[in-house]
């Protein structure tokens, strides 16, 4: 048996120090200490899949905390699956003790709770993220309801605008130049001026 260890910060301007002295009473090995400096939003990562390479059978897999592995708890779920059961490793999450797949009294305790737990934290944080977007919804239902408009405020366009749409629409002009002498970039004067243009 062979242990291991993944540690994972967003940025490369981010410390993995307190990751790193975390996992000094284990002993592991450097060459078994993968890191990636990268968004845990999905799982391609470099150093995690060379980790993944690595993985036998009985190994031990430890990590921080939860988050380290990933953000995205559906495929936490696929990638804790894939680990301990189609590769048959444990794994240790430092910062939840009940996250620990290893056999407790040589039963099948540890996976089961380790499993249930996982389970748990990957609904609340589904039932989180569906009851975020819900009160978004209502927000802007209530704003919508009180006559607020929504979205980003408009740009105040440069004396001369309407000037400016009138020679484009009489072709005396291109939507560009026009642009160009307000001030203004090319895809916002077009679309202020097809506004225009709807509203004469």
């Amino acid at each position: 048996m062979s242990q291991f260890a993944y540690i994972r910060v967003s940025t490369k301007e981010q410390s993995i120090d307190r990751q790193i002295l975390a996992l000094e009473p284990y002993g592991i090995p450097r060459k078994n200490v993968f890191c990636d400096h990268q968004s845990g939003k999905d799982f391609k990562r470099p150093a995690y899949q060379r980790l993944l390479k690595r993985l036998r059978s009985d190994d031990l897999l430890i990590i921080k905390s939860i988050d380290r592995l990933g953000r995205n708890y559906n495929e936490i779920l696929e990638q804790w699956q894939y680990i301990t059961k189609k590769i048959g490793a444990d794994i240790l999450v430092l910062d939840m003790s009940l996250l620990d797949t290893r056999d407790r009294e040589g039963d099948l305790t540890g996976t089961l709770i380790a499993d249930l737990v996982l389970q748990i934290l990957a609904y609340v944080a589904q039932t989180e993220r569906d009851y975020i977007r819900q009160r978004q919804a209502e927000g802007i239902a209530a704003a919508k309801a009180k006559g607020k408009k929504l979205g980003r405020i408009p740009i105040e366009m440069p004396e001369g605008f309407e000037k400016m749409c009138r020679a484009c629409k009489e072709g005396r002009m291109t939507t560009r130049e026009a642009a160009e002498r307000l001030g203004v970039s090319h895809t916002t004067f077009y679309r202020r001026w097809k506004r225009y243009l709807d509203e004469m």
